[in-house]
């Protein structure tokens, strides 16, 4: 195991030091180069508190889709939440969502001088709906969160934090000029980032 670890991040150091973002003909993959790329995005809920309820909601989520890395990526968002979460509270009530994600984030964009809302400063746009990972799933999700925010591990246990899931149903892609592009979850899960 430590071998394959090892035999991960040296491919890793390797391949960052040569690779290139996914040229802008290849949607499928730069959303999941995006997605892996970041640790957060913006989770937007229909609101279920009063004074905005029914109304539009965003909020940050520190997420993950595996491990850093080429070796850890499987595509999936994963989240750490409570019921004590604003935002947690809308999906009770209304579980479906929708998750931005944006290189703006990452060196690449500051490196290129490119501004966030800049098209070439590729973000993805998911729609689809949090679920709760099933206990076969838990250890997955666990990994993939702890291993980018190890910070996660000693948040208080009383605030009964679970792990769930983005289940992604609707994908846009906006990476070039010339408007943004459908990527179906098929074309999506099929490539690697």
């Amino acid at each position: 195991m430590a071998r394959l670890l090892f035999l991960c991040a040296s491919a890793g150091l390797l391949l960052a030091a040569v690779a290139a973002i996914p040229p802008p003909e290849e949607a499928a993959r730069m959303a999941r180069y995006v997605l892996h790329s970041c640790d957060w995005g913006a989770l937007a809920t229909l609101s279920a508190q009063e004074g905005l309820r029914g109304r539009p909601f965003a909020n940050i989520f520190s997420l993950s889709d595996g491990p850093p890395g080429p070796c850890g990526g499987s595509g999936v968002p994963y989240l750490y939440l409570t019921d004590m979460e604003i935002s947690v509270q809308d999906l009770e009530v209304n579980s479906n969502a929708s998750l931005t994600v944006s290189l703006a984030q990452t060196p690449y964009c500051r490196k290129h001088k490119y501004d966030p809302q800049n098209p070439l400063c590729a973000h993805i746009i998911f729609a689809g709906s949090i679920v709760k990972v099933n206990d076969s799933e838990a250890d997955l999700a666990k990994k993939a969160l702890f291993s980018r925010h190890p910070e996660m591990e000693s948040w208080p246990k009383d605030h009964n934090w679970f792990f769930a899931k983005f289940n992604i149903t609707n994908i846009w892609v906006l990476d070039y000029f010339g408007g943004l592009k459908i990527v179906t979850p098929e074309e999506y899960y099929s490539v690697k980032p």
